[in-house]
């Protein structure tokens, strides 16, 4: 019994000292959408039904509004470009399209649906959105989605060719006057550090190689400082890296 007591409680004190060495907060891979759906009067509308589509793969991400008209989309993939439809009973369904997401980014809608039994005319949405200034980011980071990453030259066809577009970039992976040790690099979420290289931040660095191929990488996302729970492991700078997922189009 005294020796059950023994064991019980030095498993209780390993676990202690494993447990948050394997608690890390994750690189961000996902974005999110939110809003409001209302009627023409300024009503909340509970229960509206929200399909966002993701048209290139068709991948489609559905919720309801809660009581006070405003709903979350949670966990959805970059890029672009989305539709996103609304519909309620006894209103007119309504849509917004050339939705494009950036990483960590948690982008607003907002739809006012207009009664059935109402005849109207053709209602146009617009909406114009500061891609530097904004309420939808968590801190100060820079992005470079699919379009940048074509356009854009390079020299070694390397992830550290688009990272330099950050103002706060000495060019060599360095961030805000930090060495590049302190950086926190994440592939699809998973940590890609390379924590044994004294010369290169990234795995394979020394052999002058680069771990990735350039073509596979979606969007680039560089944080410094931000305000998010999901992001951490640096006081440099946290390079999150996204790769291409495909669409349901052949190509050949």
């Amino acid at each position: 019994m005294h020796k059950n007591k023994l064991l019980f409680f030095f498993l209780v004190l390993a676990s202690l000292f494993i447990i948050p060495n394997q608690i890390f907060a994750q690189g961000v891979t996902t974005a999110s959408m939110n809003g409001i759906v209302q009627d023409a009067e300024g009503n909340p509308l509970p229960g509206a039904n929200v399909i966002a589509i993701h048209i290139p793969s068709g991948t489609q991400y559905g919720a309801s509004t809660r009581v006070n008209g405003l709903f979350n989309l949670l966990n959805v993939r970059v890029g672009g470009p989305y539709t996103v439809t609304v519909s309620f009973v006894g209103y007119n369904p309504q849509k917004q399209e050339e939705v494009f997401l950036n990483l960590g980014q948690n982008f607003r809608l907002e739809f006012e649906l207009v009664s059935e039994a109402v005849t109207i005319g053709e209602v146009v949405v617009t909406a114009e959105q500061d891609a530097v200034l904004n309420s939808n980011r968590t801190g100060a980071a820079t992005f470079i989605d699919i379009d940048q990453i074509k356009s854009l030259p390079t020299i070694k066809r390397s992830i550290r060719d688009l990272t330099r577009l950050d103002p706060r970039s000495d060019g060599n992976f360095s961030f805000g006057g930090k060495n590049w040790l302190y950086n926190n690099i994440s592939l699809d979420g998973s940590y890609f550090n390379n924590p044994f290289g004294l010369d290169d931040p990234a795995p394979g660095g020394q052999t002058n190689s680069e771990p990735i191929p350039f073509e596979a990488v979606d969007q680039v996302q560089v944080s410094i400082a931000p305000y998010d729970i999901r992001q951490g492991g640096f006081t440099g700078a946290g390079i999150n890296t996204v790769t291409k997922s495909g669409t349901n189009q052949l190509k050949g």
